[in-house]
């Protein structure tokens, strides 16, 4: 097998995964990153996920499943990130990333941490879809790359916003962010050791139900309480209806 094979879909599903740092180094800029942009960057992840899920992937799964199906999944996917946020130790990880560190709004952090894990949980299966059509089709997998790096960019914003306003800790909001952009690579190497030869677009339509179910979840219970706070509505809207755009022409060529 060429070398080349492997290499180049990975490479593609790395820098996918790494744009969501570069949404954390965008907002961290000195002139992004005052508190009156918080609105305005948590509208723009929870318009990017929940017209990413209505738009792509429910579609997608619908076509493949039919519509009880897709939507059965849907919603095995909020129950799902509901249950991960009801029992998740919350009190126990604020302390670990706030050790030796003041905390200024304990209600972002666990924002923060919710959505940190929200996103680890949707990039893991695009990272698999990533490697596997620029495995078996390089120009669609190229495509397929840039429109979730673009999409990953406020991606990596809504964990280090909140992270960033909970700590006044770049160094935190950076880390995160780039630990929920390394599930895409890690994605693609369990899709090329284990799920490969079972992986087809049924079993990627049950999974994109799913991650549909999980972000919806997080948009509304997380993301749009927090970019409403502080009289925070314009910018809010403002955010939510860019992520849309933002979406919107990432997908415009697929």
């Amino acid at each position: 097998m060429n070398l080349n094979q492997i290499f180049i879909p990975f490479f593609l599903t790395l820098l996918a995964g790494l744009s969501t740092v570069l949404g954390s180094l965008i907002f961290l800029n000195h002139t992004f990153s005052k508190k009156k942009f918080i609105g305005f960057f948590l509208g723009l992840s929870a318009g990017v996920m929940i017209y990413l899920s209505f738009v792509e992937l429910m579609p997608y799964a619908v076509k493949s499943l039919g519509f009880l199906t897709a939507n059965i999944f849907f919603f095995i996917g909020i129950i799902f990130i509901a249950l991960v946020d009801f029992f998740l130790p919350h009190h126990y990880l604020e302390e670990k990333i706030s050790h030796n560190q003041n905390i200024i709004d304990r209600k972002m952090l666990s924002t923060g941490l919710v959505v940190t894990i929200g996103l680890i949980i949707h990039n893991f299966p695009e990272g698999i879809a990533v490697f596997l059509s620029s495995f078996t089709d390089l120009r669609l997998g190229i495509l397929l790359a840039i429109a979730i790096s673009i999409h990953n960019i406020p991606e990596g914003i809504a964990v280090a916003t909140p992270i960033y306003y909970a700590t006044l800790n770049k160094g935190k909001a950076i880390k995160y962010a780039f630990i929920s952009g390394m599930a895409e690579p890690f994605g693609a190497i369990i899709a090329y050791f284990l799920l490969k030869p079972y992986l087809n677009q049924t079993i990627l339509s049950y999974v994109f139900a799913y991650v549909a179910g999980i972000m919806v979840y997080i948009s509304f219970d997380e993301l749009l309480p927090a970019c409403f706070r502080d009289d925070q509505g314009h910018h809010a809207i403002l955010g939510i209806i860019t992520g849309m755009i933002i979406v919107f022409f990432s997908l415009l060529f697929l």
